[in-house]
C-alpha cells in the first residue's frame, strides 16, 4: 500500500508550526489506498475477506459507508449476484483492510459487513470491534442464517438489512436449503425485541412471488412490528432495468403499511 507524502523542511518527527487562525487537526494515520487481492494464500484461520468498496451511499440509507464482503454461505439463491463469495476463502488481508479504515476514519460514516454471508465467518466479532474502536458506526447485512451469532453480535451493531427470501411457502425453493425460513424468523425476532434500527428487504420477481402472496407478506411483517420495508426488483445484474415492475396498486397498498417503504 502506498501512504501519502508531503515535503517539509522540517526534520523528520518534529512537530510542524500552526500558523495564527488555522485550526490544528487531530493526528490521523496518512492515507492508504484500498487493499489489493493478496498475491500469496493467507493463513487457513485468515478471516475470509472477499472484497472491499471504499465507499458506498447505499449499502446503509442515509450513511457514507464502507462495505467488507466476507466470502462464505451455506445457501444457493438461484438469483445471487455474488456468486463468488458463496465459497469461504480469504482474498484479501484484513491487515490491509483495517489499515485503510484506519486512513478513512472521520471521512466515512460507517463500515457494513456484507457478503456472502457474514455471520458465517467465526472472527466477525473481532472484526466489528477493530472498526468500532476507530469510530465507525456498523452495520449488517445478513440474511438471517445464524440466529445465535446473530445474538452474539447484535450489541455491538447500529444497523441491520435483513434479507427476506420469500414467504413460507417459497423460502426453500430461493435458497436451495431445507427449513430456512425459521433461522431467518428467529433473527426477525429477535431484531423485534432489541429494537434496534433495521430494514427488511426482498428481492422480487413475479416468477418467484406474485403480487398477491407479497402483499400477503408484507402485511404479515407489518403486524409483526417492522417498520421499513424495501422491496428490490430482480435484475440480470446489477445496473440493469428491473425484469418485472411491480404494480402501482401492490405499490400504493403496501406503502401505508410501513413507517419507510421503498421500492429499488
Amino acid at each position: 500500500m502506498n501512504a501519502a507524502s508531503s515535503s517539509s523542511n522540517a526534520p523528520e518527527g518534529a512537530p510542524r508550526a500552526t500558523e495564527p487562525g488555522t485550526r490544528r487537526l487531530a493526528a490521523r494515520p496518512a492515507y492508504c489506498a484500498p487493499p489489493q487481492p493478496v498475491a500469496q494464500a493467507l493463513p487457513r484461520h485468515a478471516p475470509a475477506i472477499g472484497g472491499v468498496v471504499p465507499f458506498s451511499t447505499v449499502d446503509w440509507p442515509g450513511q457514507l459507508a464502507a462495505v467488507v464482503f466476507i466470502s462464505g454461505c451455506p445457501w444457493r439463491c438461484h438469483y445471487c449476484h455474488n456468486t463468488e463469495l458463496q465459497t469461504r476463502a480469504a482474498r484479501y488481508d484484513w491487515r490491509d483492510a483495517r489499515a485503510f479504515l484506519e486512513s478513512r476514519a472521520g471521512l466515512l460514516d460507517a463500515v457494513v459487513f456484507s457478503g456472502g454471508e457474514p455471520l458465517s465467518e467465526p472472527r466477525l466479532p473481532s472484526l466489528i470491534r477493530d472498526v468500532r474502536r476507530m469510530g465507525y458506526r456498523v452495520g449488517l447485512h445478513t440474511a438471517g442464517i445464524y440466529p445465535l451469532r446473530l445474538a452474539d453480535v447484535m450489541r455491538h451493531l447500529d444497523w441491520i438489512g435483513l434479507d427476506i427470501k420469500a414467504d413460507a411457502q417459497g423460502y426453500d425453493d430461493i435458497t436451495g436449503r431445507r427449513d430456512s425460513q425459521r433461522p431467518a424468523m428467529a433473527c426477525l425476532t429477535q431484531l423485534l425485541s432489541a429494537g434496534k434500527d433495521f430494514e427488511c428487504r426482498i428481492t422480487w420477481h413475479p416468477d418467484w412471488l406474485d403480487e398477491a402472496r407479497l402483499l400477503a407478506l408484507a402485511d404479515t411483517l407489518a403486524h409483526r412490528g417492522v417498520r421499513r420495508f424495501a422491496v428490490q426488483a430482480a435484475r440480470a445484474s446489477p445496473g440493469t432495468p428491473p425484469a418485472r415492475a411491480l404494480s402501482a396498486q401492490a405499490l400504493a397498498r403496501m406503502k401505508p403499511l410501513f413507517d419507510d417503504f421503498v421500492y429499488r
